[in-house]
């Protein structure tokens, strides 16, 4: 198999000797059927199965979780149809690395061999040089493979995507992190050193990253052990696996996106889970009384006015106390959100009133309520027939406040729960008024 930095390294992992490969390279799959958790790509009716079955690849974008089996995947693709191998990482290298490898490939595609491009990394490729394999890909000289962590929708161009099929890998499940660790022993020829509790603490340890876990059970053969490690003494041993989590990608979108719907369908254990998620793995916890203070307005609003003033007295006690005792302030507004009756009725309003404003900006408000700072304007009527409500009986005057060539508008439309119920009320008892003003105002 061809290698972009054949030249700059001394060995290939498969030319090392054995006992200074990793594990996980080790054990690295030799056909398509041994590649585990991944099924619904790699087996007959996946996407995947199909192709090798036809003998003809095209290029795709393997998307999902690190150590879910990409580079093993697009290895045994190449073997699988007969197609030369590169691999580069998008991290190492650049245009010129990349001019050479297409030039190669020219080559080898006249003599009749095709090549498959593996990319790792590939959304590490800023927007210019996504677009250089344009060419390539769309000519045939290259089927190309790129594998990423990150959502393609998000990293990848549009006209990459559209010559390029996106497959999901899934995080490996139990079942395959068990089928991973029973193949570590088979090649290690003994039992890992674990009690069954602390196997199944090890496997949840791993979160779904079968690289992670084989170095975990590396790292348990590789150190003596007299009796079996329990949970207790596994976890004095081994770290779990850090919480994949970037601030500005997807997984925090995704994380932020479940809390606020979690809070929506009034599910506090769901809320509070998704909030821990994100504290703990290192989340802004500003951002998030931000986006707590947001939802406060958007989706209770006026069914209960204290959600507003539950969310910013956490964001002015966590300004005071810090991490972690000012947590349990934003823990506090998350419940009182989550519990609290919703309506969206304030926001709706707001959309509304925003498109009428859009399109009757121009419009100027009856006289009656227009200021009259001067003598000119008081004389041409500005101010002219207002009439102060709390002189009117019942503080009510039932004045028109509209413009005259709009008619009156209904933006804002009571929920009936919570303390909207009452806002209902009220909103009918003075609609009730203003159409008694209006007959008396047409009799007389």
């Amino acid at each position: 198999m061809a290698d972009l930095f054949a030249e700059d390294t001394p060995a290939l992992a498969s030319e090392a000797p054995a006992e200074h490969v990793p594990l996980a390279d080790r054990l690295r799959p030799a056909r398509l059927d041994d590649v585990v958790g991944q099924e619904h790509l790699t087996g007959p009716d996946g996407a995947i199965g199909r192709m090798v079955a036809a003998g003809k690849l095209s290029s795709m974008i393997l998307w999902g979780p690190p150590g879910t089996g990409k580079t093993s995947i697009a290895r045994l693709l190449a073997d699988a149809v007969g197609l030369r191998f590169v691999a580069i990482s998008a991290v190492f290298s650049g245009v010129a690395d990349l001019k050479k490898l297409f030039a190669d490939a020219r080559e080898a595609a006249r003599a009749g061999q095709r090549t498959l491009l593996f990319v790792d990394e590939i959304h590490r490729f800023n927007r210019a040089q996504q677009d250089g394999f344009l060419p390539y890909v769309e000519d045939g000289t290259v089927t190309l493979v790129g594998a990423t962590t990150e959502n393609p929708s998000f990293e990848l161009n549009a006209a990459l995507l559209s010559r390029a099929q996106v497959l999901i890998l899934r995080r490996l499940d139990e079942a395959a992190l068990d089928a991973l660790i029973a193949r570590a022993e088979d090649e290690a020829g003994q039992p890992l050193p674990v009690t069954a509790d602390a196997r199944a603490a090890l496997v949840a340890s791993a979160d779904g990253d079968g690289r992670f876990l084989l170095n975990q059970v590396e790292t348990l053969f590789d150190i003596a052990i007299d009796e079996p490690l329990d949970p207790a003494g596994l976890a004095a041993l081994l770290h779990r696996r850090v919480a994949v989590y970037d601030k500005d990608r997807e997984g925090h979108y995704n994380l932020i996106s479940a809390l606020h719907k979690s809070l929506r369908g009034s599910d506090p254990q769901a809320a509070l889970y998704y909030l821990a998620r994100m504290l703990t793995a290192g989340e802004e916890p500003l951002y998030v009384l931000r986006r707590l203070v947001r939802f406060a307005s958007e989706d209770i609003g006026l069914a209960d006015p204290q959600a507003l003033v539950q969310c910013l007295a956490a964001k002015d006690s966590y300004d005071f106390l810090g991490s972690p005792e000012g947590e349990l302030a934003i823990v506090q507004a998350c419940l009182y959100c989550a519990t609290a009756p919703k309506s969206n009725a304030a926001y709706v309003a707001q959309k509304a009133a925003w498109r009428s404003a859009k399109e009757t900006g121009s419009l100027m408000p009856p006289m009656n309520i227009v200021n009259a700072p001067t003598k000119l304007m008081k004389q041409v009527g500005y101010g002219k027939g207002y009439q102060y409500d709390h002189d009117a009986e019942e503080g009510f005057s039932g004045a028109n406040y509209w413009p005259e060539e709009l008619s009156p508008q209904t933006f804002y439309e009571p929920s009936g729960r919570g303390f909207e119920a009452k806002i209902a009320e009220r909103l009918q008892f003075w609609d009730g008024k203003r159409r008694e003003r209006a007959k008396e105002q047409g009799e007389g």
